[in-house]
């Protein structure tokens, strides 16, 4: 490969991330920020969303693809401050006593998903999309009939006037931002979750050394080729399985602490964004369907997330109108999917065409 296809793979392999960066080049001056709510505003979003975004690591290692599916992970993180909420439970230990709750519900939600994914191998985006949504369903029917009439809750604030189902917002002040003020830091006016990056650093760390793991090198292999993985003795389904076991558990915990972040949840439909959000930062990020690391979360969080806090005065002092900085954030954090899909399916087509001209000249020069 010559320099120039060297400098051009790398503009095609980094496009997604490259454009977001020339754009907010562009709307950060004209949006008159000031540099330090900038950075304040990024740090909060950086705690609020990075848990979320790194539970999509493993999926993504074993060859699953972009999990979808991660929303039933934060369906069953809600389902558990909900119970703590009742209970009136506050503070971190609240937070705590929610992962808890919720641990077997992410457990159980994970290993269903798993089974319906393997049964649809190469199409498991888009089954663990439409997963998502049948899942919803479920959770919506249970919440807003079940909660109150088959299963108890005391508080009359969380429960419909008609005495059963949960009302459309569930307020969190007794856990809002506990974990993210559990070591308060402040520099130059700026506030820093202390604790909130800690625990996103342990989650690092373990992903680095999950990679290492006998179960983490199993998941390598069977993401890179599933026959040959199978031919080694590697139990294939068992492994995949468990990938997205773990992966919605992590989304569970991450939708915990992005809603503690928060101090409201919607009760109905927080969860519904999580997903698309946090796999568009991967992306944006630079990360591809079969390729992706920690670097790839934090670039992408940063990059995703400058533009949605830019847009709308950029918008606003560019156009006359916010809302239509609005509107380019909803497009963006759908059309950067596609695109990102278009990217890698292209990409892809690419690498066979270049294999297949580099294998018929070595065929030429043999002969």
């Amino acid at each position: 490969m010559n320099k120039s296809d060297g400098i051009s793979q790398f503009f095609i392999r980094n496009a997604v991330p490259l454009v977001f960066l020339v754009v907010s080049a562009v709307a950060i001056p004209i949006s008159q920020f000031s540099p330090s709510y900038l950075i304040q505003e990024l740090l909060i979003r950086l705690s609020r969303n990075a848990f979320l975004v790194l539970s999509l690591l493993i999926p993504i290692m074993a060859g699953m693809g972009l999990n979808f599916g991660m929303v039933l992970g934060a369906m069953a993180g809600q389902i558990g401050l909900i119970f703590v909420c009742d209970w009136n439970i506050v503070g971190v230990q609240g937070l705590l006593l929610a992962a808890i709750i919720s641990t077997p519900l992410a457990i159980l939600f994970g290993f269903l998903c798993g089974i319906v994914l393997n049964k649809a191998q190469g199409r498991e985006m888009v089954t663990s999309y439409i997963l998502g949504f049948f899942m919803n369903g479920v959770y919506q029917l249970v919440v807003l009939y079940g909660f109150g009439s088959l299963v108890p809750i005391v508080s009359a604030k969380l429960l419909l006037s008609r005495g059963y189902g949960i009302r459309n917002v569930t307020n969190l002040d007794g856990m809002r931002r506990s974990l993210d003020e559990l070591i308060p830091l402040n520099i130059a006016g700026i506030e820093i979750p202390v604790a909130t990056f800690l625990l996103i650093g342990i989650f690092c760390l373990f992903v680095l050394w999950f990679r290492k793991t006998k179960l983490g090198q199993d998941m390598r292999a069977t993401g890179q080729d599933m026959v040959v993985a199978r031919s080694a003795g590697i139990r294939v389904m068992r492994t995949r399985i468990i990938s997205i076991v773990i992966s919605t558990v992590l989304a569970c915990y991450g939708q915990i602490v992005f809603l503690q972040n928060v101090g409201t949840m919607n009760t109905y439909n927080s969860h519904e964004q999580a997903g698309v959000f946090a796999i568009a930062a991967l992306l944006v990020g630079g990360a591809t369907v079969s390729r992706a690391s920690i670097l790839n979360v934090f670039t992408g969080i940063i990059l995703f997330h400058l533009v949605f806090i830019v847009s709308p005065m950029a918008g606003k002092y560019l156009l006359g109108d916010a809302q239509i900085g609005e509107y380019f954030r909803v497009f963006i954090s759908y059309g950067i999917i596609a695109l990102a899909l278009v990217l890698h399916a292209w990409r892809r087509m690419n690498d066979k065409e270049r294999a297949r001209a580099q294998f018929r000249g070595a065929e030429g020069g043999a002969a």
